[in-house]
This record gives structure tokens, C-alpha cells and sequence, in this order.
């Protein structure tokens, strides 16, 4: 976490320091990124940059915790549709409203993308308990799909949640990468040929998962 000397800043130099993080992390990666870069981009000295934070490690986790806080305000008063979604309804929601939330905040989502999936970070130690509170909320779903009939009964549960980890992230990618790309990523993102690709990405997930029909009718 920051130390008290940054969040004592003002708004603007605050902003100035994690929009020079922001960018580099986007284009360098962790592994390439640089401390000097940053406070040259940020109109800072390099002993005022360890005045406010420790490393860069200190640095990309306040990003992460600031698209976290993001995130919490941007779900807070969304619901889905109805509340008879069964599971797959609901994770289907949930993926579709995440990407709107990514396309919203485009660079912060890209700056942890980049670290996390495509310099795979997140299957990491550093991230291990990040990726533990994912897994197990998608561990729980999985469970109760199965008591809710949704879910094959024989399907095993930690292949289960990795599929659907793995299918998370393969949105969040594609999002990011064809997003980026667009003049204006959250129209992009609402088009109806966009919903299309990732109701298709959805669909050959899901019912890799789901009973099938015949598996309802009793002999």
C-alpha cells in the first residue's frame, strides 16, 4: 500500500503519478517496467517515487486495489434482470456487465491485464490469494448449480471452476486487446457483433458444462 506521505498529495499530483504507472505498466508490462520511466513521466524525483511507495510491486497493487474499489462502486447498483437466473443466467450477467465495466475504465483494466494474464502473474505466487478469492466464489456457483440440477453432477468441480476461470480471462483478453484498437472501445463494446462473439464464447462454454436434455428424461 501507498505510504501516507502519497495519499497526503494532492489529487491532481496523485492522479499525474498513477496515470504515468497506468501507462507503463500497459506498455511494458511488470518485468519491463521501470521506476525511472515512471517518476520522468510523472515530473517526480526518484526519492520522492520511494517517499510514496516501496517498489513497483507496491505500486501495481494500490492499481489493483483501485479497480477493485471501482469495480465494488460499479456493481453496487447493478442487478441482473430478474432473479430467476439459474447459474449459467447469472454468470452470464456477471461476464456481460464486467465488460462494460472494462470497457469503461480501458487503461487501468488493460495496465492489470497486461501483468496479470498476458505475463501470467495471476497463476503466480504474488497473486495467489487474488486468484484464491476468484476461484472459490466460482467454486461456489459450481456448487450450487449442481443442487439447482443445472450442472452435471459428475462434472468435476476444480476442472469446473478452472474453465470457467480460464474463460473469464479469455474474455477479459479479447476485450482488451480488440478494445484497444477501437476510437471509442465502450461503443465497441456494446455493438451487437461484439455481444455476439462473447455470447458464442459463453454458449461453448456453458454447455460443455450443463446437463443436456437427454440426461433429464427419466427412462
Amino acid at each position: 500500500m501507498p505510504k501516507q506521505t502519497f495519499l497526503n498529495l494532492p489529487e491532481e499530483k496523485r492522479q499525474i503519478i498513477i496515470d504515468a504507472a497506468v501507462c507503463e505498466f500497459t506498455e511494458f508490462g511488470f518485468e519491463g517496467s521501470s521506476i525511472n520511466r515512471i517518476v520522468a513521466n510523472s515530473g517526480i524525483s526518484k526519492g520522492s517515487f520511494y517517499q510514496y511507495f516501496e517498489d513497483k510491486m507496491d505500486v501495481f497493487r494500490y492499481l489493483m486495489d483501485m479497480l477493485a474499489n471501482e469495480k465494488i462502486e460499479f456493481f453496487k447498483d447493478r442487478h441482473p434482470p430478474n432473479t430467476n437466473l439459474d447459474t449459467f443466467g447469472y454468470f452470464h450477467w456477471m461476464i456481460k456487465t464486467g465488460m462494460e465495466f472494462s470497457s469503461a475504465h480501458p487503461h487501468l483494466v488493460q495496465a492489470i491485464s497486461r501483468v496479470l494474464l498476458v505475463e501470467g502473474m495471476y497463476y503466480g505466487k504474488d497473486f495467489a490469494e487474488y486468484h484464491k478469492m476468484t476461484t472459490d466464489s466460482l467454486a461456489a456457483m459450481i456448487k450450487q448449480a449442481m443442487k439447482n440440477g443445472e450442472l452435471d453432477p459428475s462434472v468435476d468441480v476444480e476442472l469446473a471452476v478452472m474453465v470457467m476461470d480460464t474463460w473469464m480471462n479469455a474474455i477479459t483478453t479479447y476485450i482488451m486487446k480488440e478494445g484497444m484498437k477501437q476510437k471509442d472501445i465502450l461503443k465497441w463494446a456494446r455493438s451487437a457483433k461484439t455481444q455476439e462473439t462473447i455470447d458464442k464464447l459463453l454458449y461453448v462454454m456453458e454447455y460443455g458444462l450443463r446437463k443436456t436434455e437427454s440426461q433429464f428424461v427419466k427412462s
